[in-house]
Formats: C-alpha cells, sequence, structure tokens
C-alpha cells in the first residue's frame, strides 16, 4: 500500500475533491469559456452589429462552414480537456494527447457532452500521468496509452454520461415549468451558491443543459450573488471591489465567508426571491448555450445569452420581438433587484449583530 501511495505522489495523482470537483471543474470553465463562450459573444456582436468579417464564413470542413466563432465553438471539446489536463498537473505530452480526447468525448456526449468530457478526461489524465515517463520509448507510450484510454473510454461511456446529463437537466427543466415558484427558488439558490463556492457554475450549466426557465432562474442566482455582494461591500472595497465582484466573480468573498458563513445571508436570500421572480412574473429564459445560464454578469455573459435567446426566437418565430418588458425583467432580475435587496437584508444582518463592518473587506 505504501508502495502505491508512493506512486501516486510521484506522479503527481491527488485522489481528492479538491482536486477533481474543484481544480478539475473550474478548469473546465475556463475552457469552455475560451471556446463556446467566447465563440458565442463573437457570433452574437457580429449579428448584433453587422459586422461582415464576424458573420462570414472562413472555414469549410467536411461540408461545414464556420464563421470565426463558429470555429472557436468548436473546440470547446479539447478546450476543456486541455484545461483539465492544466488543472492536474499533466506533462506536455499528456496534456496534448487530450485534445483528441476531448474532441471525441464530446462529440460521443451528444448535448451533455461536457460532462463527458469532465469524467473522462480526469480519468484519461490520470491514466496518463501513470505512465508518463515510465519506459524509455515515452514518446510513443504516452500519447498512444492516453489517446487510447480516452477514445475507448469515449466509445464506451461517454453516450450514457451525456445521456444522462440531458435527463438530469431535462427533468430539471420539467420540474420548473411545472413548479416554477418553488423550482425558481431551488434552481437560483442552488447555482447562485455553485458560483461563489469555488466551483463551477458555468460548468454544472453546460453540463446539465440547463436552459428555459430554469436557465432563467440560474442567471438570477448568480447575479444575486455578484451584485449582491459587489453593491453590499462597497463601503469596504469601493470602486475596485464593485468592479471585480459585479462583474468579475462573488469567489472573491470566499475567505470572509469561511471567517464569517454569516455575510452569506444576504445575497442567498436576494437569490431565493429573484429566482421566482424570474420564473413566475418575467419568465425569463436563457434560450442561449446553457453554459451562460452560470455566469451572472461575469462580463455580462448571463444577459448577453438571454438577449442571444431572444434573437434566437425570434429568427425561428417563436418570438415576435423584444419588448419592454423583457427589458425590464433582464435588468431588473439582473442588476436593480440584487443591488437594492442585499445591502437592505445585510443591514438587518448588520442590526441583529451576525455581520460586523470590515467582514465584506477583500484582502
Amino acid at each position: 500500500m505504501s508502495k502505491f501511495s508512493s506512486f501516486l505522489k510521484r506522479k503527481n495523482i491527488e485522489i481528492s475533491l479538491k482536486r477533481y470537483g474543484i481544480d478539475a471543474l473550474g478548469a473546465m470553465a475556463q475552457g469552455l469559456f475560451c471556446s463556446l463562450l467566447i465563440g458565442t459573444i463573437i457570433n452574437t456582436a457580429g449579428s448584433l452589429f453587422h459586422i461582415g468579417f464576424l458573420t462570414t464564413p472562413v472555414a469549410e470542413i467536411g461540408g461545414t462552414s464556420y464563421t470565426v466563432g463558429g470555429l472557436a465553438m468548436a473546440m470547446s471539446g479539447p478546450a476543456m480537456a486541455a484545461a483539465i489536463g492544466s488543472a492536474l498537473k499533466a506533462p506536455p505530452m499528456v496534456l496534448f494527447s487530450l485534445i483528441t480526447v476531448g474532441f471525441a468525448s464530446n462529440a460521443l456526449g451528444g448535448a451533455g457532452g461536457p460532462l463527458a468530457v469532465l469524467f473522462i478526461a480526469i480519468i484519461t489524465a490520470e491514466i496518463g500521468k501513470a505512465v508518463s515517463k515510465e519506459t524509455k520509448v515515452d514518446i510513443l507510450v504516452t500519447p498512444l496509452v492516453t489517446i487510447g484510454a480516452g477514445v475507448f473510454l469515449s466509445w464506451l461511456i461517454a453516450p450514457f454520461l451525456g445521456s444522462l446529463a440531458m435527463k438530469i437537466g431535462d427533468f430539471i427543466r420539467w420540474a420548473t415549468d411545472l413548479q416554477p415558484f418553488l423550482m425558481g427558488i431551488l434552481v437560483s439558490v442552488v447555482v447562485g451558491v455553485a458560483l461563489t463556492l469555488p466551483i463551477s457554475s458555468a460548468a454544472i450549466c453546460a453540463a446539465l443543459g440547463l436552459t428555459g426557465l430554469a436557465g432563467g432562474a440560474a442567471v438570477a442566482g448568480c447575479c444575486a450573488q455578484m451584485i449582491g455582494f459587489a453593491v453590499m461591500s462597497f463601503p469596504e472595497n469601493g470602486v475596485g471591489g464593485l468592479v471585480s465582484q459585479g462583474i468579475g466573480t462573488s469567489m472573491l468573498q470566499m475567505p470572509n465567508i469561511v471567517k464569517n458563513p454569516k455575510v452569506w445571508i444576504a445575497p442567498t436570500l436576494t437569490s431565493a426571491i429573484t429566482g421566482p421572480l424570474a420564473t413566475c412574473l418575467f419568465r425569463l429564459k436563457m434560450n442561449g448555450p446553457a453554459i451562460d445560464s452560470g455566469m451572472g454578469t461575469c462580463g455580462f455573459v448571463g444577459q448577453i445569452g438571454v438577449f442571444q435567446g431572444w434573437l434566437s426566437d425570434i429568427e425561428a418565430g417563436t418570438k415576435a420581438a423584444v419588448t419592454a418588458w423583457d427589458w425590464a425583467g433582464l435588468l431588473l432580475i439582473s442588476i436593480i433587484l440584487p443591488a437594492v435587496l442585499a445591502p437592505l437584508i445585510n443591514h438587518f444582518c448588520k442590526k441583529a449583530g451576525w455581520v460586523k463592518q470590515g467582514d465584506l473587506k477583500l484582502s
């Protein structure tokens, strides 16, 4: 047993929730951002502002035409796998081999591809690390084993994982349509909390394909955390804190949450309020990419996703036009209500002695 432990340590293989549930998942979100998400933003910008270079196909591969954004989106599987490999400290030969694995697992996983990539890239990266530099022909063995294991696992379990992810996502969407009030609260709170925790809400939403009303509730929860923390901590952190949390990430508050978990009450209660308002009153839907549901106001990606969904619905003929009510709902849920409710709730938390001045100060 000690020999096996020594081998794992020598290979930097750490079987832990942090390594797989935080480091790998967080890196996966970055890979998604640098491929699927940025490609979506490029395509949206091209359509919105009628930029010919961004809307005109620049390449044709296998009979499929790709725009600049389309090329970025097509690389989401390889980008996710490479990002996961980097987070797991994979050596170069393993890391480069994971590009093929990411493509295979994402393609075979179908609409639930991100979940397949997450599991298969983690397993394959660790297998590759285990064999790396163990033979004199490492340049052959490491890529052969890594790619072989990854493609085999993709063939074996990616369709199942993709199907499972979509069934879970379908259930959440179905439940939200059936019980928009209760599920609006649940989805908003859970995804919002995930955004602030050192895990990836964006990766979770992408893996489960959270769109529609459930996606709208997820957007509400993320915005409640980001805008809520940003505004209620403004007296302590100023403009820098407002920007870094409001359009960056509320994860910056995690050290303060660990010190005093009660500082989390205000934004979490805010998400419990804005979630059902999004689903029941404004019928806010995320009909853009599922990953956008877990981004909140980070670079305003969540809002771009909702807007992109509006344009797609209009093009499909399921929506006549973008109305003033649509804009009011998006602005209220995303920015105005979190900016008002979170500081107000936090004020009462201070009155109760649960939160003190300085508890939200960023280091």
